[in-house]
């Protein structure tokens, strides 16, 4: 039976009605709601799969049982008039940055803080403003939030020089600081324009074996040319699954966890047949799925793929136990080739992670990087979750082994690459002049044998170890060491209008400015130094769990869990 047109009309405008107002209930701030959000035309987008995934997997439902405690009781902390003096000044660096990057760079990638300027180096979709949508929220910044999200809603993925994107930049980044900002916020806008994202992201699993390639590449995307790398960084592919799993965790559509997971299988099937069984070599070939590398570290390439199996513990609730037996078997092999006590002139024991090659398997090569100083967090995050005291204690000797280096040089900061000396026993370590006199270069300082990068490129990872052991452990002396670095950060990086990148951290003054400010200084490092400075309930690591890029974003809480 025809409907009457005046019925029609009323069901129209009545539904109309519901919409608007379960997007202004659920949008968080109304105003920040200015569209109804904004769909990218792709021309390179084909309308469905060259390789089609099969069955779908679903997301596991936790098991309802409520995960061990990670942060310490509230009582540990205490919160004084002289925090909140040193969270304030974070704050205003980080303001002091965004507005550097609103005035010079607003909808560019990054803003060059030496000749106020702006470049594109992740798509020229904003970077900066998508990576710092969380740490405005955090910190406070509700209207320059408001303003942020009515620019990031109307972001079109096609308007792009590039002919290629960086799949793991681009997830971290752009849709991380997407799913971070909807958890904190509730703005549906912000879930819509991550849901489109992680649309266009999953293209990048449009292989035969259904294993994402480093770059997207529109052309092959198009013509259904893409294949996975023979020779790619293993944390790549390896470092999408806590992004992918909680959009489909928010969205109820489980392809997004279903891609991510059979990366995962591919690792777990291969951790064990590898020439550092428990490990996975730098580089993989994701195509013939093998594991056949002899290069083994916890640094650049690999990084955040370790860092991930707690987390995605946590994010899972406990749901999918092959995380916890892969970081268990991993942290073993860490333990026991690339862990290292360097010898220091004041015999500190502390704790840093070197490399591994196959082909030298009974040595050691204690080179270690500014980039492994997440390991302190991860040990003591893996520590807390699955109960191993032992590692909670390496956690807090390897945060504070960054702690010591960065007051080992000149400007109180730690370097991009450095080499030091092992101690045969690390149990006993006692400094030989001579030892150290033989292998170091002139110009490094003791306890060091050569800088191989000496530049500081405002990096979080030394500050997010501290962090985490800080809210792990209560101790309050990691603050000072924290708000030590804060200030010797700031001094060195320090340019007209925000912080910059520098050349030395062994001289005075850093040396030359690079005129650089990556999108993790205000989405990582300053927000890191925040946290560290807050009150313990300002993002509780037991209500959130961190992607790569410091954007927390919630896990699914057991009805029995409370937080203190």
């Amino acid at each position: 039976m025809a409907v009457p047109r005046r019925i029609s009309r009323i069901v129209v405008l009545t539904g109309i009605a519901v919409f608007v107002f379960l997007l202004i209930h659920y949008g968080g701030f109304s105003n920040s709601s200015v569209a109804l959000g904004f769909r990218s035309r792709l021309d390179w987008e084909p309308s469905r799969p060259f390789h089609p995934p099969g069955p779908i997997k679903a997301v596991p439902k936790s098991t309802g049982k409520p995960l061990r405690k990670v942060q310490a009781s509230a009582s540990s902390f205490k919160h004084t008039a002289d925090t909140e003096r040193r969270r304030n000044e974070v704050r205003k660096a980080f303001k002091r940055s965004y507005d550097a990057y609103k005035k010079y760079a607003w909808l560019k990638d990054e803003v060059t803080p030496v000749t106020y300027s702006a470049k594109n180096t992740f798509g020229g979709w904003g970077a900066t403003l998508v990576d710092s949508l969380d740490t405005l929220w955090i910190m406070g910044y509700h209207e320059e939030f408001r303003e942020a999200t009515a620019a990031v809603v109307k972001l079109d993925w096609s308007n792009t020089e590039e002919t290629a994107i960086n799949i793991f930049e681009t997830t971290i980044r752009y849709l991380g600081g997407l799913l971070s900002a909807y958890d904190l916020s509730n703005d549906i806008l912000l879930l819509r324009k991550a849901h489109e994202l992680g649309d266009i992201l999953y293209h990048g699993f449009d292989t035969p074996n259904r294993l994402p390639p480093f770059w997207l590449n529109f052309e092959e995307v198009r013509t259904g040319q893409m294949v996975a790398g023979t020779n790619d960084a293993s944390a790549s592919p390896a470092s999408l699954c806590i992004e992918l799993t909680r959009l489909s965790q928010l969205t109820g559509d489980p392809k997004f966890y279903d891609a991510a997971d059979r990366v995962t299988r591919f690792l777990e099937r291969a951790q064990n047949t590898t020439k550092l069984p428990g490990m996975w070599p730098k580089m993989l070939d994701f195509r013939n799925e093998a594991a056949t590398g002899s290069s083994f570290t916890l640094g650049a390439s690999a990084d955040s793929l370790y860092e991930y199996l707690p987390k995605m513990y946590a994010l899972l609730g406990g749901a999918d136990a092959s995380y916890e037996q892969m970081y268990r078997s991993a942290m073993d092999a860490v333990i026991e080739k690339l862990l290292f006590r360097p010898m220091t002139p004041d015999n500190q024991d502390i704790l840093f992670s070197g490399e591994y090659n196959s082909y030298r398997p009974t040595e050691l090569d204690p080179e270690s990087q500014h980039l492994t100083c997440f390991v302190g967090g991860m040990f003591g995050l893996g520590g807390r979750l699955f109960d191993i005291e032992k590692h909670v204690k390496i956690g807090e000797k390897l945060a504070r082994g960054c702690g010591w280096a960065y007051k080992s040089f000149e400007t109180g900061i730690m370097p991009e690459i450095f080499n030091m000396l092992a101690c045969k026993n690390p149990d006993s370590c006692e400094w030989d002049e001579k030892a150290w006199e033989t292998a170091a270069s002139s110009t490094s300082p003791k306890g060091f044998t050569n800088i191989r990068d000496a530049r500081y490129l405002l990096r979080p990872e030394a500050i997010e170890s501290i962090f985490i052991l800080y809210r792990i452990t209560g101790k309050s002396e990691l603050r000072n060491v924290a708000w030590e670095m804060f200030e010797s950060i700031t001094n060195a990086t320090y340019t007209e209008i925000a912080y910059s990148a520098i050349s030395d951290v062994g001289e005075q003054y850093g040396g030359r400015k690079l005129d650089s400010m990556e999108s993790f200084w205000t989405a990582e490092t300053l927000k890191y130094f925040y946290l560290i400075f807050s009150p313990p309930d300002v993002i509780s690591l037991d209500e959130y769990v961190f992607n790569t890029e410091a954007h927390p974003v919630r896990r699914p809480l057991a009805a029995t869990e409370k937080t203190d």
